[in-house]
This record gives structure tokens, C-alpha cells and sequence, in this order.
């Protein structure tokens, strides 16, 4: 049933995508703001009272909704998990930002290119050299794909084998969004917060996307060039800050031999350390470093496309076969 959720989900997604400014996004938002204004006072032990209505509240929900449906007819149970596929995991979700950026800069209109970065990522891209905006695209939009597709995929998977439906989308999706929120609140909007609530949030999700991240690595290795994007793993997933995002984005730069990683100018972006800073003492490379490979040029945003097409299609063809198993077994 897993194989079949994440296909038709994928397949109504591509035929019918969440408009932009869709009413879940607006209901997450209202979600979020409704269980900090309610369950936080301040206290340390709010964060996670918070943090647990917030996120594994609706995926208990989601679960029980599911063992209804199935109890009634187990179809009804399917629907129940593409309709929440649906709203969870998705290119479109994200991509309309990508082809925008794409085409502008196959216009040549980089000014606007950088205008619909910074409108998507909220950073200062006004002044990024263009090598250094290809980087920006192409690790943003690795780690869209990611957070959008590969991670609610694999925790789905895992969930659904053991019968907690689509829980694990449910979870996922709420984990990486109020790790989100929580710091853009902080960062941009300006208003006090619970300081302990935005670390517990975004400590929780690297905890939940500590294994996703590995796998989605594993599968760019996979479908790319293996050799340099293992190479690249083990030597240069440093570069970044945050451990699970700097294995994906130095497995991918090798899988399709480009360079991430690196800096723009000093005070050309400086929204940039607070996403792809370098991390501790992992990496051999300085603070200015980058993966080996060539030059960021617009023809490798065809290629990443490419390399995350190639790894849905590794990771659909290992469910189907394991579902296989398990029916034939």
C-alpha cells in the first residue's frame, strides 16, 4: 500500500499542485501561532509541551483518522493516506520557485533572478556574483527537494510497514516546519520568543532527519557518480554548518561534479552564515573552501533536476520491489 500512496500521490501532485499561498500552508501558520499563544508561558518545559502538541499531535491524529478508514474498508484507508501524500510530500510544493529562478537566468536576467532568491529564501541576494547565486539555487533547492520529497518519503515508508499510516509524513512535515517557523519568527519578525522552544525544534528535527538525510545521500551516490560523491561525504560535509544538510549537498556536488560549498564576498550575503556556515573541525578545508568539481554553471540545474528524478525513481522501484516480497512472501 506504501508503493501505491507515494505514486498516486506523486502522480495527482504533478497533475493538480497545492496553489502558491495554498490554505494548508496559511492553516500550519495559524497552527503554530495558535499552540505558541496557548501552551507556552515561558518555562522551560513549555518548549516541549509545545513542541509536542505542535508536531506529534497531528500525526497521532492523522494515525487514528487511518485506523478508522481501514477499519471500514482498507481503500478507504489508501485514500486517506494519498490525501495526506498530497498535502505533505511534492516537487510542486517548491519547484515553481526553481523554473522561475531557471528561466530568469536563461533570459539573462540575473537581477531578477536574484529578486525571486532572496523572495524564496529570505537572504540578501542583491549582490551575489553569479557563480555564487548558481551555488545558492542549487543548494537551496537540494535541500527543498529533500525536506519536500525524500524526507516524508522515507519516514512515511517506515511508519506506514508498521501500521501507523501516514504518521510519519504527518511528523516529518510538521518537525521541518516548525523548525522553520520558529527561527524565522525569531530571525525576522522580530517578536519575543521562547528561545529554548526554537532550539528544541530545530534539535528535534535534526534528530528525525538524521537517518532521511544519510539515505538521500546514499541515493544521489547511487544514481550519480559514486566514487567522487562518497569521496565528497567523507571529506567535505564540513563545509557546512549543520550536519545533515552538508552530507546531502557534498554527496550531490560529487554525485554530479560541481562545486558547493565556498562564500561570496565578505558582506555580499550575509544571511549565508546562518544556513551554510561552516561546521567544527570535520571538514579539511577553510572556511572558504568548496567541493571539488567545476565551476557552478546553468546547465548543472539541469543536472541536479536530473540526479533527483534518477534517486525518486531508485527509492520507488526498492519499495515496489520490497512490497513485492512481502505480498509474494
Amino acid at each position: 500500500m506504501s508503493f501505491f500512496a507515494v505514486l498516486f500521490a506523486l502522480l495527482i501532485e504533478q497533475l493538480k499542485p497545492l496553489p502558491r499561498g495554498n490554505p494548508v500552508h496559511d492553516s500550519l501558520t495559524q497552527w503554530m501561532r495558535w499552540t505558541g499563544r496557548n501552551f507556552d508561558a515561558g518555562k522551560p518545559h513549555h518548549a516541549w509541551v509545545v513542541w509536542c502538541v505542535t508536531t506529534i499531535a497531528p500525526a497521532v491524529l492523522a494515525w487514528l483518522i487511518y485506523l478508522g478508514l481501514v477499519h471500514v474498508n482498507i481503500f478507504l484507508g489508501l485514500a486517506w493516506n494519498v490525501a495526506v501524500l498530497y498535502v505533505t510530500l511534492g516537487f510542486r510544493q517548491f519547484s515553481h520557485h526553481f523554473t522561475d529562478i531557471r528561466d530568469a537566468l536563461e533570459r539573462g536576467d540575473e537581477d531578477e533572478a536574484r529578486r525571486l532568491l532572496t523572495e524564496w529564501r529570505h537572504l540578501d541576494a542583491s549582490e551575489l556574483p553569479r557563480t555564487e547565486l548558481l551555488r545558492h539555487i542549487i543548494e537551496h533547492s537540494l535541500l527543498a527537494a529533500h525536506r519536500h520529497v525524500f524526507g516524508v518519503f522515507f519516514w512515511f515508508v517506515v511508519l506506514s510497514t508498521l501500521g501507523l499510516g501516514p504518521a510519519g509524513a504527518v511528523l516529518y512535515r510538521m518537525a521541518e516546519f516548525a523548525s522553520r517557523y520558529w527561527a524565522y519568527k525569531n530571525r525576522t519578525v522580530g517578536e519575543a520568543i521562547n528561545e529554548r522552544l526554537m532550539a528544541l525544534s530545530q534539535r528535534m528535527f535534526s534528530i528525525i532527519d538524521h537517518l532521511p538525510a544519510r539515505l538521500t545521500a546514499f541515493g544521489f551516490a547511487v544514481v550519480g557518480n559514486f566514487e567522487e560523491a562518497v569521496s565528497c561525504w567523507r571529506r567535505d560535509a564540513g563545509l557546512w554548518k549543520h550536519p545533515n544538510e552538508g552530507i546531502i549537498l557534498a554527496a550531490a556536488a560529487g554525485a554530479v561534479g560541481v562545486q558547493l560549498g565556498g562564500s561570496a564576498a565578505p558582506g555580499v550575503t550575509p544571511d549565508r552564515s546562518k544556513t551554510f556556515d561552516r561546521g567544527g573541525a570535520i571538514g579539511e578545508m577553510d572556511a572558504e573552501g568548496s567541493t571539488p568539481g567545476a565551476v557552478p554553471v546553468p546547465a548543472h540545474l539541469r543536472s541536479i533536476v536530473g540526479l533527483v528524478w534518477r534517486s525518486v525513481v531508485l527509492w520507488m522501484l526498492l519499495v515496489a520491489l520490497l512490497s513485492l516480497a512481502n505480498i509474494l512472501g
